[in-house]
């Protein structure tokens, strides 16, 4: 399977380039986002791609889109982004593309968790609490939380790390109606996705969703949609608590990177030829699993 590393679409105004997508102009009301194939690990993007990893993005924000639609209002438009290039330009589109409503974009995180991983598990073992949420004494890495809670974070400049904030600086960013409808809306997208994903033998420990507003003021759902690059996936026969269990991602890609001499700065070390095969079945495994 050939890897796209970058998109060139000539037929439209480009308007940026993110870690994994590119983003250009539809008229003044819609955009066409491309998935990559790129990986990025240590906020580094890699030189080398991960073959169809664009492909699964896709295809996996697609299903969740219409799967949890009766929820929230999401971007989706149903134009086909082949009929909005030249034709020599669809094979760069064609199943790793959306074209979608250009919304104004919240500029707040919206993290569930209902595991103690990561940065929560840090911010746990410093003070017992997550984002001013305090939690339970003696909960281990991993661990299962006693109900989900909403985790936002501030967005970051490209290239720096979000930051984990309270709820109280969301209210100040959109005022406290809006927080609390994010707050409750992102809570119930992760308990009806992960309830659907225990079936499939799949532990959502968290994930990341991102939102927007129309010309009306009307809350969507953008961007990607829990997918292996915005959520923890675990396989549910894996799992125990006290340690970091396997994952659905990039981390046979990060786990090499460890291993390497690298300051993590750019550039980053070249991938071997079987860390991005094995990265690249562990997204299409996700992906089967999750919709088949």
């Amino acid at each position: 399977m050939s890897a796209l590393l970058q998109s060139s679409i000539k037929s439209l105004p480009l308007l940026a380039r993110g870690k994994v997508r590119d983003m250009y102009a539809v008229g003044d009301d819609k955009l066409l986002i491309v998935a990559s194939d790129r990986i990025s690990a240590f906020d580094v993007i890699l030189d080398d791609p991960v073959p169809g990893k664009g492909q699964v993005l896709t295809d996996l924000t697609e299903f969740w889109l219409k799967k949890l639609a009766h929820i929230v209002p999401n971007h989706s438009t149903g134009v086909r982004p082949e009929d909005v290039v030249l034709p020599e330009e669809r094979d760069q589109v064609v199943g790793r593309a959306m074209v979608v409503k250009r919304l104004k974009p919240v500029m707040v995180e919206a993290v569930a968790r209902g595991y103690l991983i990561g940065s929560g598990w840090k911010d746990y073992q410093a003070t017992g609490a997550v984002c001013g949420i305090a939690l339970p004494a003696g909960l281990k890495q991993a661990g299962r939380l006693p109900q989900p809670i909403f985790t936002p974070a501030a967005k970051a400049e490209v290239g720096a790390h979000d930051e984990n904030v309270d709820f109280a600086h969301v209210v100040r960013e959109v005022g406290q109606e809006m927080a609390e409808k994010i707050r409750d809306i992102t809570l119930r997208l992760y308990s009806e996705a992960s309830e659907y994903a225990a079936t499939k033998g799949i532990i959502i420990a968290d994930t990341k969703f991102e939102f927007g507003l129309d010309d009306q003021g009307v809350l969507h759902l953008m961007d990607e949609v829990l997918t292996p690059d915005s959520s923890r996936f675990w396989p549910a026969a894996g799992y125990a608590e006290g340690t970091s269990p396997p994952s659905f991602d990039k981390q046979f890609v990060r786990d090499w990177l460890e291993t390497q001499v690298w300051d993590k700065t750019p550039p980053a070390p070249r991938l071997p030829v079987d860390v991005i095969e094995k990265t690249a079945a562990k997204y299409r495994e996700a992906l089967t699993r999750l919709t088949t």
